[in-house]
Formats: C-alpha cells, structure tokens, sequence
C-alpha cells in the first residue's frame, strides 16, 4: 500500500518480536503498546513517571507521521498494579486534557519486563 508508513521506536523489542511502533495507514495512525523503556534500560520505581515515558515515546512516533496527541482518538491503559491507576490517570491527563481521546484502563497480571506497571497503545485519525 503506498498511504501505509512505519516508524520504529529503536525498542530493542521491535526487531525481536517484528512488529513497528507505529503506523500510518490512510488517515488513521495506530501505536503498538508501549512501555517505559528508558534509553540506557533504565525504569524508575514510579508509575507516573512511567506513564510519562510511555507518552512520550507514543508522542514522538505521533509526531513522526504527521500527528499529535489532539489526533489521538483511543488509549489503552494496561497496568499491573490497581492501586496506580490514579497516578497514571493523572499523568494521561497532562497529555490529554485539552483534547480527550476514549480510553480504557485495564489490570493484567504481568507485563513483559517485571520493572513495568503500565503499557499503553494509542490510535489517532488525522481529520
């Protein structure tokens, strides 16, 4: 397809597994889950600081195909801990305030790496 383009993340997961960070279908711009992954592999013990992270990457992969977080229609909120959703909802916030997608917060029991409360996916539409 020529509307389809793919942006990579550098996560030394994306090679691995094989999927991209995200990708620009059309007008529609989908971020594959994404976790706090620092440039030196570190990861703070704080999930608000973890969802900031999450955002930030998420944003930067937006940016990289023509969108922003007013695009972003739906986030999906995967933590591990219950308890962290206030700190992590409040953290969504600061990003998306202004312009509110829909989104879902949903517990799981683990993520791929034990350091990670939060993993999150987003999806925009360039209109």
């Amino acid at each position: 397809m020529s509307d389809r383009r793919r942006v990579s993340s550098g996560s030394p997961y994306e090679p691995v597994i094989g999927f991209c960070r995200a990708q620009k279908v059309g007008d529609r711009v989908l971020v594959a889950g994404t976790a706090p992954v620092w440039p030196d592999g570190s990861c703070p013990d704080d999930p608000a600081a973890q969802t900031r992270r999450c955002l930030e990457i998420i944003v930067a992969a937006l940016k990289e195909l023509g969108a922003g977080p007013q695009h972003v229609v739906r986030t999906r909120m995967f933590l591990t801990r219950a308890g962290d959703w206030e700190a992590v909802g409040r953290a969504h916030g600061e990003v998306f305030r202004d312009h509110p997608p829909v989104s879902t917060m949903v517990v799981v029991k683990e993520l791929l790496d034990p350091r990670w409360y939060i993993e999150i996916e987003a999806e925009a539409v360039l209109t």
